[in-house]
This record gives C-alpha cells, structure tokens and sequence, in this order.
C-alpha cells in the first residue's frame, strides 16, 4: 500500500500542502499523512503515526527529500527505519526523477544527492560565517538595535492597563513576539 506523507514548514504555505497532497493522491496514496510544522521541530505528530501506521510492504511516498528529513544523516536513518519495516520510500522528485529504495541504483542516488545537497549547505554556511567575519573586521557587521527603553516602558505600562499584545503590537509598530520578549523581560 502507498502511504504518503506531506509537510510544510509554516501554516501560511497551504497551497504548497495542498499541492502534495494532491501528487500523493494522484500517485495512489490510499493515506496521506499532513502535517504544517518546521522539519527542525523535535516531534512531528503526523510523521510519528505515519511511521507507526508502516507496515511490511507499505511504500512510505513523499514529493521530495527535503519535507521529509532535515538532513542527509536523518534522511538516511529514515530510511534505515522504513527498511526495518520491510517497507520502502519513494521520492517523486528527486533531481526531476523518481527515486524508489526497493531499486539498488535509486539507493545509491539518493544517498548520493542527499550527501551533495548537506556539502552545499555546509558551504553555504562557511561562506556566510567568512562574510560575517569579513564585515565584523571592516565594522560593517552591526546587531540589531535594542528597543528603545520608552517602547519597552509603553508596552508594559499599556499592557498592565489590560491592552492586549496584538493591540501593542499594532499600536506601536512592533511584532507580537517582541511584545511577548518585552513582557517576559519585564516579570
């Protein structure tokens, strides 16, 4: 049986669900586990059942690596772990084509571009922790500003009057989540 298993990192990305959903559909999926959560996220409650729900034979479907694993490291445990049920993953795209673990070469593949998409990221970063270097050395690299103390004193001020923290935010051009930082400082 195909089972599939879709995921984006925020609620606001419904039409990128959506949009898995329908390939799993299209591809025969008779489940579809959904889920709106950051890959990062120490438990995915829809990953869990789907891996719990996965049985020998069961082909675990998703539209490509990334909505499923966070790494090449997890990707590959995964994998292990679909194994250990006598199960096996299908990636609808992969490098514009599918990749299927009960083929011998689309294991190889994938482990391959899974390895070369974690190498790029780790370029990445070395190249932005050389730039943050770079521009710390030429004093270009500046913080953020603190908020400044009269914001700080209104948000609690306001706040201790009943205010709510979408009103403050909206009221005094700031985010909810720095309301919330200011109020946690504050107590």
């Amino acid at each position: 049986m195909f089972i599939g298993y879709a995921r984006t990192s925020t609620t606001d990305q419904v039409a990128g669900l959506e949009g898995q959903v329908r390939d799993l559909e299209t591809k025969g999926c008779a489940k579809v586990y959904a889920e709106q959560i950051s890959a990062t996220s120490t438990h995915r409650s829809e990953l869990a059942a789907c891996m719990d729900n996965l049985r020998a034979g069961d082909v675990l479907v998703v539209t490509k690596p990334d909505r499923l694993a966070r790494s090449t490291a997890d990707l590959l445990a995964l994998v292990k772990d679909i194994e250990g049920k006598d199960a096996a993953l299908l990636i609808l795209s992969m490098g514009g084509q599918e990749l299927d673990t009960r083929n011998p070469t689309s294991k190889l593949m994938l482990t391959m571009l899974a390895a070369v998409a974690e190498f790029e990221r780790d370029l990445m970063k070395e190249r932005q922790s050389e730039g943050i270097a770079k521009a710390k050395a030429f004093g270009r690299y500046k913080r953020r500003k603190p908020l400044a103390d009269s914001i700080c004193k209104q948000v609690t001020e306001r706040h201790k009057a009943g205010i709510g923290a979408t009103a403050l935010a909206r009221e005094l051009g700031i985010s909810r989540m720095t309301v919330y930082r200011i109020l946690r400082r504050k107590h």
